[in-house]
């Protein structure tokens, strides 16, 4: 798996101005390559437009931001059928959606009509203006934020079920002392910005594509994380458990782990890695549990009481 290679290549790139961030580019990267979805939480001033920008960058990406507020319509993010007098004809006006990697920037300030239509893009891949059906760009992810302390006041909390369109969910935490202190230096004055390089061509992520669905994934794996992700089902503390779609999702990022370890086949560790972020926004804590416990803190609880399978090796 030489191309496994590119994902350290590609890290390297992002750090020059994103510092202290691998986990994140990782997780970014396998989304990327399975057509899924990212949302980031975090407060504001963490980096986000940035990583986002950084990524679609060393991707060979086309990089969109759309900065939603309560006002906001759903032509505004897919596009207008205008009248040009000139041609005395309809024409069609692309949205921001129409890139490969699009920002959606706080999220949650927009209406929920606005985020129906986004995340019915998201599913379908295509947009429909006026009866036109617009195939979107290949490859297509996007990258939805919110703010974790908003005020509620003009903001609109994504329902339970447009919040298990996201493939992987980011809580973006505050830098570390020393990866601050190596922003502080990129950002001085006396130092210019460094330049990311493209790492990726089109054709090389479909062929990253077409890899990573061949990681082998033995029946005792399935078994181990079907049962994770039932036992969140059956959980007291869990009032909605992970649905059918979030058992898929946890299957392909630890089939992304595994690709991007350099391993044919999956590990319980895989599964253990990427499971926090996969199905932590899947599930809803009782009125009760959620005083005192956090969704992640419950999938430790889940992952800690199922029996780790033996053999797991690549099928030979």
């Amino acid at each position: 798996m030489v191309l496994t290679e590119k994902i350290t290549e590609l890290k390297r790139e992002i750090s020059k101005v994103i510092v202290g961030k691998d986990t994140e580019i990782e997780l970014m990267a396998i989304s990327l390559l399975f057509n899924g979805h990212i949302l980031l939480e975090s407060v504001p001033g963490t980096g986000k437009t940035m990583l986002a920008k950084s990524f679609a960058t060393a991707t060979g990406g086309e990089f969109s931001r759309i900065q939603f507020t309560p006002d906001v319509l759903p032509s505004d993010v897919t596009g207008i059928q205008f009248f040009n007098p000139k041609r005395q004809e309809f024409e069609l006006r692309p949205g921001p959606i129409m890139a490969n990697i699009v920002l959606a920037d706080e999220i949650n300030r927009a209406t929920p009509r606005t985020q129906s239509s986004l995340l019915e893009v998201m599913e379908e891949r295509q947009v429909t203006i006026d009866g036109e059906t617009v195939k979107l760009m290949e490859p297509f992810m996007v990258i939805a934020t919110q703010n974790p302390v908003e005020s509620q006041q003009g903001t609109f909390s994504l329902p339970v079920a447009q919040m298990d369109r996201f493939f992987i969910k980011i809580n973006v935490d505050y830098p570390i002392y020393e990866d601050e202190k190596r922003i502080m230096q990129i950002h001085r004055g006396d130092k210019k910005m460094s330049t990311i390089a493209q790492v990726f061509s089109t054709q090389e992520i479909e062929q990253l594509k077409g890899a990573i669905n061949d990681i082998y994934i033995s029946d005792e794996m399935e078994d181990y994380l079907l049962t994770v992700v039932r036992k969140t089902r059956e959980h007291n503390s869990i009032e909605l458990g992970v649905s059918p779609r979030g058992t898929l999702a946890l299957m392909k990022a630890s089939q992304g782990k595994a690709f991007l370890n350099g391993r044919t086949y999956v590990t319980p560790d895989d599964v253990k890695t990427v499971a926090p972020y996969v199905i932590g926004h899947r599930i809803f804590l009782s009125i009760e549990s959620s005083l005192t416990k956090t969704p992640e803190t419950i999938i430790e609880e889940i992952i800690r009481s199922v029996p780790v399978p033996v053999e797991v090796g690549a099928n030979e």
